[in-house]
């Protein structure tokens, strides 16, 4: 080995025992539509000299079918809590160790050991938020804290209510509705919730992911939603309020994983801690709107999120949220099949 080889590879040694080795190349991201800030990827890629690519998906059913496929070429996704462990199940994904991570000393301990993912051995934390009911109040002034706007929908709502079409959302508020418990296999209770969205879907004017510009714009007058996309609506228009609905309303958690196929391991294992530093946690937040995992990052949130009713649940209605899981898989079959007939 010459004295010029055998230099570069110590300042090489250095670097990596130090912390501070720059990684070069790219890193492919699979992640939902409108969901990822773009100053916090420059960031990144500023800061270990990598080229981020990302690629939308609209739902985590569309997510799941791509990857199982193989041969995606993306190394990180970011699917909900309700299918981590599906991803963990079937191999999907590889274990990176969130929890051996520097940064990792920053998640909230609630959420450090989830169950669907203990000891944090696949994911780390993107964003946190809530299912609700969306109405722009210039074209409805009644009561709207109730799925029945949804699936009882008034007079003055009908032709133009939106229903977000990601199913165990969908399923898990209709259950709610006719007052049943989540995951239930009572056949009653079921065939309630078939015949509910069956009745209601004709009043509907859509079944759309892009409600951010379609309520600002005033294409849609109410939509089921996303807290975060809420807060963004009620920007566009203050006329626009988010509700929680009094039947009982979901809670769920979005999370960064490291695909098995991933070609760009090392840079996905830094974009994980990357994410979980105060500040880069606030200003993804700042972007989506929506609250995230990571302790310290109040102190960089923007000033409108900080007492946003959309993000700070009020207390009057926090006992009403429950946390989405994935149910069994004869009764997700279930589901499956309402929702297909609902499709048609």
């Amino acid at each position: 080995m010459n004295w010029k080889t055998m230099t570069a590879a110590m300042g090489l040694a250095l670097l990596a025992t130090t912390g501070l080795a720059r990684a070069d190349g790219e890193l492919n991201i699979y992640n939902w539509g409108n969901y990822t800030s773009p100053d916090v990827i420059k960031k990144f890629e500023a800061k270990y000299n990598v080229k981020v690519t990302i690629t939308d998906y609209d739902s985590n059913d569309t997510a799941l079918a791509k990857v199982r496929q193989g041969g995606t070429g993306f190394d990180i996704a970011v699917p909900s809590q309700t299918y981590v462990p599906i991803w963990i199940k079937e191999g999907l994904v590889q274990e990176t160790d969130p929890g051996k991570m520097e940064n990792f000393k920053n998640v909230a301990p609630e959420w450090a050991n989830p169950d669907f993912d203990p000891g944090r051995k696949y994911s780390v934390p993107w964003a946190l938020g809530t299912v609700g009911v969306v109405v722009n109040t210039d074209a409805y002034k009644g009561p709207a804290d109730s799925w029945g706007i949804i699936f009882n929908t008034p007079d003055e709502l009908k032709g133009k209510t939106n229903v977000v079409p990601e199913m165990n959302d969908v399923i898990f508020a209709a259950i709610k509705y006719v007052g049943g418990q989540q995951c239930t296999d009572d056949k009653t209770v079921l065939k309630k919730v078939r015949d509910t969205l069956v009745a209601a879907k004709p009043n509907w004017i859509a079944m759309e992911y892009n409600t951010i510009e379609k309520m600002g714009a005033g294409d849609f007058k109410a939509t089921s939603d996303w807290n975060g996309s809420a807060l963004r609506q009620r920007l566009a228009n203050p006329a626009i309020h988010y509700n929680y609905p009094k039947e009982g309303y979901g809670l769920w958690s979005d999370n960064v994983v490291v695909l098995k196929e991933a070609k760009n391991v090392e840079n996905a294992k830094l974009f994980q801690n990357f994410i979980m530093d105060p500040e880069n946690a606030a200003g993804l937040s700042a972007f989506h709107r929506y609250a995230n995992a990571i302790t310290g990052s109040d102190k960089y949130m923007p000033a409108d999120m900080k007492d946003a009713p959309e993000v700070v649940i009020p207390e009057a209605v926090k006992a009403q949220g429950e946390f989405q899981k994935m149910c069994a898989p004869e009764i997700q079959d279930i589901y499956t099949k309402i929702w297909t007939e609902l499709q048609k």
